[in-house]
């Protein structure tokens, strides 16, 4: 999480833009690089939670599992618009990458119980 969430911040954060969904940015308030930049935030913030806040393992666990279900709709939009990104650069590597986000948010989950 803290390396994911870095990676936000530095060196791709290029390709995490291809995963903001176009209605966010245009029916919000955010551009996409905003978005990444905060989301990375957030990504980092979990991934020190989880080490620095032993005790608090299960909601920070479950704040993760919310985490991946929340980003679940860039990774949708990046397979309805074609974007490649992350060398997700078939249609098909990006419907497969969509059946893998259920399985991060089961192991957030059941990695923090």
């Amino acid at each position: 999480m803290i390396f994911a969430g870095i990676a936000h911040l530095t060196f791709a954060r290029r390709d995490f833009q291809a995963q903001v969904p176009d209605a966010l940015v245009e029916h919000g308030p955010l551009d996409r690089d905003a978005v990444v930049v905060a989301s990375g935030v957030v990504e980092a913030a979990l991934g020190i939670a989880l080490v620095a806040l032993p005790r608090e393992r299960r909601r920070i666990g479950a704040a993760l599992a919310a985490f991946y279900v929340a980003i679940f709709p860039g990774n949708i939009d990046q397979w309805r618009k074609g974007r490649s990104a992350f060398g997700l650069d078939t249609d098909r590597k990006r419907l497969t990458r969509l059946f893998l986000q259920p399985l991060l948010v089961a192991a957030a989950w059941w990695s923090t119980r």
